[in-house]
């Protein structure tokens, strides 16, 4: 539609007073056509109880920076526009994933708006307040009665007995994940076990270079799904997630953090990693967000990590469309710093 048109829905359907259902509008997508009607929607959109999705075939001197997310077709744009070869198909499957999930889509950019405003650590609390919120929402109940509760393949602790490896030679550490049987998927003893470690980085500032890589064929697949749906209620699940962050600690040592990637790096597989100095991925890496079509938000700290390094409009994209980003495309947009090629001892194991 355009900004006009825009306008007249937000009358209509968002102001105070109205008595139209806000919900039947959770996305709307906006040619973006120059004139006072854009100038005005750019200026509320941080306020609009939707996402807000503009196209264009050009890219001007003027962002819409208020926007949600930015696509166009131009064979090369800059942050925070995201390039797509058809923008009516491209914005056609955010529109369907929006609709399957509105309550947490709305949320995400409404949570992305807040984070450059907010300390590292603050955008951390306040994703998790909206992670657990959503865990009592009707997308994440459904998708949680729908899938198949399957055993993660390595519940016998004597089969894998350390969820990490950690080694020290000088003032280098290096930690190694190690769950490769299930692509390193994130549980509570994985992340238990990088707490302790992080947090003898943290006290001992002898340690000055600290690597981090995961064995196996991918270096995370996210959240061990085998743990979601366990916690007793999402106000006691946010407490355990703020007292247990891996993300908020690594940033307090960050600059002494370099992550090597490779493979699947979904969900908290990037999230994390993103927190560190630097990040360097093998061409094979992956990167996604996943979370959107739960019902959820990214819950390891990825809305205040990721928005930092690639802006907070290809974050909303990347987590709503749920798409695989190359490590090419990584790389050109920021979320990893370089792409190199994995040592032979370091491949899949």
């Amino acid at each position: 539609m355009s900004p006009s048109d825009a306008l007249a829905v937000v009358r209509d359907t968002f102001e105070l007073g109205s008595s139209d259902d806000s919900s039947s509008w959770p996305v709307l997508v906006v040619a973006l056509e120059q004139g006072a009607e854009l100038a005005t929607l750019n200026e509320i959109a941080p306020s609009l109880p939707c996402v807000l999705v503009g196209i264009s075939d050009r890219q001007g001197d003027d962002v819409p920076e208020g926007f949600d997310v930015l696509l166009s077709t131009l064979p090369k744009v800059s942050s925070p526009w995201v390039q797509c070869s058809d923008v009516s198909t491209t914005a056609a499957e955010l529109i369907d994933r929006i609709l399957r999930s509105p309550l947490a889509a709305v949320s995400l950019v409404q949570i992305l708006r807040l984070g450059s405003s907010l300390s590292v650590f603050d955008a951390v609390v306040a994703e998790s307040f909206v992670y657990s919120i959503l865990q009592s929402g009707p997308t994440y109940r459904d998708w949680l009665a729908s899938r198949q509760m399957t055993a993660s393949g390595d519940q016998d602790p004597n089969l894998e007995p350390d969820p990490i490896l950690v080694s020290r030679k000088g003032s280098h550490m290096e930690i190694e994940l190690n769950r490769p049987r299930v692509r390193n998927a994130l549980n509570a003893a994985m992340r238990d076990a990088l707490l302790a470690a992080l947090q003898i980085v943290l006290l001992d500032p002898s340690i000055r270079t600290v690597k981090l890589t995961g064995r196996g064929p991918a270096f995370c697949s996210g959240g061990d799904l085998t743990e979601f749906g366990l916690a007793d209620d999402p106000a006691t699940a946010h407490r355990v997630r703020i007292r247990h962050s891996i993300g908020a600690l690594l940033s307090r040592c960050a600059d002494r953090v370099e992550v090597h990637l490779h493979g699947s790096c979904v969900g908290a597989g990037i999230e994390i990693p993103a927190f560190s100095r630097r990040v360097v991925a093998a061409p094979d890496a992956a990167f996604s967000l996943p979370e959107v079509g739960f019902g959820l938000i990214p819950g390891a700290g990825g809305t205040a990590s990721i928005p930092r390094r690639i802006g907070r409009q290809r974050t909303a994209f990347l987590a709503i469309s749920g798409t695989s980003v190359t490590a090419t495309t990584a790389q050109a947009w920021g979320l990893v710093d370089e792409v190199v090629e994995r040592p032979d001892d370091l491949g899949p194991g």
